[in-house]
């Protein structure tokens, strides 16, 4: 029988603290918590749950990454009498924290940011047909009115991606094809989308961005933004709209659930096609996304049915690094 030393050329090292930089297949026995642990990566791609949100909404929008999320507006049931929301949630990596209000109140409204610290919010409406306007940026502590959009529209709670600073983001109720750019002070009007959509999922960077489902034509298309132009590029495999995803480029996406009926499934991109990986736990639409997330990390947060409006997960991608604790079950 190959023992570990004949294959690794040396015993489990015994250590009171974990290696800094450990390598894949290393192992190692703990004295300090008596355990023995190893490095290895993730086969498949996985969901944890995290704490719930304080409010329980649905169409909401957000910003961030895993560990430093913030979530706001979007509205409470009874629907479709909805009460929209200026409420604002921050997460930490820990725990979800009510922070300061919007300045206005809505639901399917756009969302950006990079962090709990840094995002922006646009668009939205307090009630059906009623586009907003008004954008919002959050330093952290308090939201402020910064320039308006060049056109109200709504229903576009996924359909932007980018920073405070550098932002597009397409579709609307219409459904709409038309396309804005944010540099950090003004709105510019860009090339409209092929197709029009509302309720779709952007994703990337304000020069080069995927945006795909959605309501409006065909809710399995995907268009790619080079800065300029939309291109129409390969469909997803399962058409929805009102799902959730984020990524920070062409070529890493992630998009989930959507509606309908309410879908679990869950795809990623790899700048040319669609692949279908591990489903979320339940079948869900309208949820919203950590828009600085990837296909190896990200976290999103609310979305219906009722019973599920304040649910949180974190998705962890195949392939990632992680540390193991070897138990004897």
């Amino acid at each position: 029988m190959t023992t570990y030393k004949e294959i690794h050329g040396t015993n489990i090292e015994i250590v009171d603290t974990d290696p800094t930089n450990p390598i894949e297949g290393q192992v190692w026995y703990n004295t300090t918590s008596n355990v023995l642990k190893g490095k290895a990566v993730t086969s498949a791609g996985s969901f944890a749950s995290t704490p719930n949100l304080n409010s329980g909404r649905f169409i909401l929008a957000g910003a961030g990454t895993a560990t430093s999320a913030l979530v706001f507006n979007g509205y409470f049931p009874p629907n479709p009498s909805p009460e929209s929301s200026t409420l604002t949630e921050s997460y930490n990596g820990s725990s979800w924290t009510e922070v300061n209000d919007t300045n206005v109140k809505s639901f399917g409204c756009g969302g950006t940011g990079a962090s709990n610290t840094s995002a922006l919010r646009f668009g939205g409406t307090i009630g059906p047909g009623a586009g907003q306007s008004e954008t919002e940026q959050w330093n952290g502590t308090n939201w402020t009115e910064v320039n308006d959009l060049n056109d109200a529209r709504d229903a576009i709670p996924q359909a932007g991606t980018g920073t405070v600073s550098a932002t597009i983001f397409a579709g609307g109720r219409g459904p709409s094809d038309k396309t804005e750019q944010w540099n950090g002070t003004n709105w510019t009007s860009m090339n409209t989308m092929n197709t029009g959509k509302s309720a779709a999922t952007c994703f990337g960077t304000s020069t080069a961005a995927i945006i795909t489902g959605g309501n409006g034509g065909p809710n399995t298309a995907t268009e790619s933004f080079n800065g300029t132009n939309w291109t129409e590029v390969n469909d997803l495999n399962t058409g929805r709209s009102q799902g959730w995803g984020c990524g920070p480029s062409q070529s890493d996406g992630i998009f989930l659930g959507g509606e309908s009926p309410n879908k679990a499934n869950v795809e990623t991109w790899n700048g040319t096609n669609w692949s279908e990986t591990t489903d979320i736990p339940t079948t869900k639409n309208g949820a919203a996304a950590g828009k600085a997330g990837s296909t190896s990390s990200m976290l999103w947060a609310g979305g219906s049915p009722a019973p599920t409006g304040n649910q949180s997960m974190t998705w962890t991608g195949p392939g990632v690094e992680q540390i193991r604790t070897f138990t004897d079950s």
